[in-house]
């Protein structure tokens, strides 16, 4: 079943001042479905099942490579409504390259907002293509990003996101998520485990 939000609320863009989201280094990407609408398939027994369109967007996001030759792929998650992923842009050597000369579409250096403008071009194209809805959006307009800034917060993240469909009932874009209280019953529990993403959560896109 789908299931909306009623109405879209973009995610709050934390970006550093001055910062160069063109050059190399690590991001942590996160996308959300147009009105945070369940598309892509369901968490049953702490696993992601994918639905017709989640595979689309699990292969389109794994095909960027052959279309970028400036970035690699790390971990990534498609959830119900919404991408996690890692995009890291590299330097590309050009001269180097060797003597038949490569694409030159594939030469060229692309700064991250460029490859998630591809992303969601091309997923959204073959989503609408299957559901028979030319047209209609499938993605927010707007997407998060976070500089990854060093190896421990990198690993942090990878784990972030393999873990997130076991959190998915604390997950912010969960519309039936648990919130914790004290004295919630069965809060003694959860309520370690709760506490510890939702701080994660809060570091990485700011408190909501």
């Amino acid at each position: 079943m789908k299931r909306m939000y009623d109405s879209e609320k973009h995610r709050r863009s934390i970006r550093l001042k001055e910062y160069d989201y063109s050059r190399p280094g690590a991001y942590f990407v996160t996308v959300c479905t147009h009105n945070r609408e369940y598309l892509f398939g369901n968490v049953v027994n702490d696993e992601m099942t994918l639905s017709e369109y989640g595979k689309i967007i699990e292969n389109v996001w794994y095909n960027l490579t052959g279309h970028y030759q400036n970035i690699k792929l790390d971990k990534f998650i498609v959830m119900p409504n919404h991408i996690h992923g890692i995009i890291i842009l590299i330097d590309v050597d050009i001269v180097g390259a060797g003597l038949k000369p490569a694409p030159t579409d594939l030469t060229k250096y692309y700064p991250l907002s460029e490859v998630i403008r591809a992303f969601k071009t091309f997923s959204s194209r073959h989503v609408n293509e299957l559901r028979i809805t030319p047209g209609i959006p499938v993605w927010q307009r707007n997407y998060h990003e976070h500089v990854i800034r060093n190896e421990k917060e990198l690993n942090r993240i990878r784990e972030y996101i393999i873990n997130n469909p076991l959190q998915w009932q604390f997950d912010r874009e969960n519309p039936d998520r648990i919130v914790v209280a004290g004295k919630n019953v069965g809060a003694e529990n959860l309520q370690p485990l709760h506490d510890e993403y939702i701080r994660f959560e809060e570091i990485i896109y700011g408190k909501k």
